[in-house]
């Protein structure tokens, strides 16, 4: 049954609406910068599509955790953007909805139970979401699921991501490496440039970050495939400054060792407006007990401060609040937290105090990890050079409520 729906092109970005209907290719391509809207457009897509007559289409992540704030509610809000609310039915025990009017579904789903996809029938499209997140071999496997003969209407795979790297295996599956779109193959490249509804607050944050961050800027604001460079922070210099002229909020991160790790304590000001971090206060030291350690939190003059620490050491963090150093907290962690606090940090320009030694040499020497098949740094620290760089990274979570930077999300960061 095919339900006719009366959506002006105006719906969508314009930039996207000669491929509403474009069915041709059996793998689509979006890719580029955060904020293209190419989510959006791709989740309008298939609704208008599963309209058309019943299909099977299954939304995907890497986990089926994830799916929950990303594909899952993408597909509500399409829905409810085309007032079609009340002709679905949508089940939050396991992510899937179902249009009563001609019976199609929406399924939601990662790849953590493998063998739960190898059981779903009549697939008519896929959707990965964060595709960069998947391997070739899961690809292989999904690409495998699609080749139903029921349906009128091409079947589709529509792979979604911001470029990572050149080491990725989206890079060479895709001829990006060459140059060759590959057969039966569609790809548009899309940024926040080609979203005119974007707020001037987001704009300018695109626009700070090429100044702080360039890389990073060509990676995410213009989608493009960039070599890494070796050393993680490339955001800072070493110059002499008073902490106490400075306008901005105190920040301070406390990081655990003992034997063959240092504990570390670093201390800033965040000055949010001009973008700036302001490096004044370094300790590090080996075998120093917990009581020790509030001692000298003590003497460095940060006892009645909020300090963050690595939520691994909830024992020590409780030892040394009962040294009257009540407001020392643990960190928020999650998926990838130290990437998403390594990108946190690079939206700003760091200036360290000369006589923060240690920090200095880490920002020096912390690196990205290289691929040895390929040779390109991709996006994961090696665990050297980072004691004082991780007590930095917690210390952006003490900024009040009302300018919070946590750990972030995918999505969060996604803009």
């Amino acid at each position: 049954m095919s339900i006719i729906i009366d959506v002006s092109p105006k719906a969508f970005l314009p930039v996207y609406r000669p491929y509403i209907e474009d069915y041709s290719n059996r793998y689509n391509i979006y890719y580029g910068g955060r904020g293209s809207g190419k989510t959006i457009f791709v989740m309008q897509k298939l609704l208008l599509k599963g309209l058309k007559e019943k299909r099977t289409i299954l939304l995907m992540r890497k986990t089926t955790a994830s799916c929950k704030f990303s594909v899952w509610k993408e597909l509500k809000e399409a829905v409810d953007r085309f007032q079609l609310t009340k002709y679905f039915t949508f089940y939050e025990s396991d992510y899937s909805a179902v249009c009563k009017l001609n019976g199609t579904t929406f399924k939601c789903s990662g790849l953590d139970v493998a063998e739960k996809i190898k059981g779903f029938s009549e697939i008519s499209d896929v959707l990965l979401e964060e595709a960069t997140e998947f391997t070739p071999e899961d690809f292989e496997l999904i690409d495998g699921t699609v080749r139903s003969v029921k349906y009128d209407l091409p079947l589709n795979i529509y792979c979604l991501f911001n470029p990572v790297s050149k080491a990725n295996w989206v890079y060479k599956r895709f001829g990006f490496d060459t140059g060759l779109v590959p057969e039966n193959t569609f790809i548009l490249k899309t940024t926040y440039l080609d979203n005119p509804y974007l707020s001037q607050d987001y704009i300018e944050r695109m626009e700070q970050m090429k100044i702080t961050n360039p890389t990073r800027w060509k990676i995410e604001a213009l989608g493009d495939f960039v070599s890494l460079d070796k050393l993680i922070f490339q955001n800072w210099t070493s110059e002499e400054f008073d902490h106490s002229k400075i306008n901005g909020e105190l920040i301070i991160g406390m990081d655990f060792g003992f034997i063959n790790d240092v504990s570390t304590i670093v201390a800033s000001i965040l000055d949010e407006a001009s973008k700036r971090i302001y490096i004044f206060k370094e300790w590090g030291d080996v075998g120093k007990t917990n009581d020790e350690l509030a001692a000298i939190i003590s003497a460095l003059g940060f006892s009645k401060s909020t300090i963050v620490a690595d939520s691994a050491e909830k024992k020590s963090i409780e030892e040394i609040k009962r040294q009257r150093v009540k407001r020392i907290v643990p960190c928020a962690k999650g998926p990838d937290s130290i990437l998403f606090g390594i990108q946190k940090l690079q939206q700003y320009q760091i200036i360290v105090h000369p006589s923060c030694s240690g920090i200095i040499t880490e920002f020096e020497n912390y690196a990205w990890t290289k691929d040895r098949a390929t040779g390109e740094y991709i996006n994961k620290p090696i665990d050297q050079f980072n004691h004082y760089c991780d007590a930095l990274r917690y210390s952006l979570q003490c900024i009040d409520n009302t300018q919070k930077i946590k750990t972030l999300s995918k999505s969060a960061l996604s803009l």
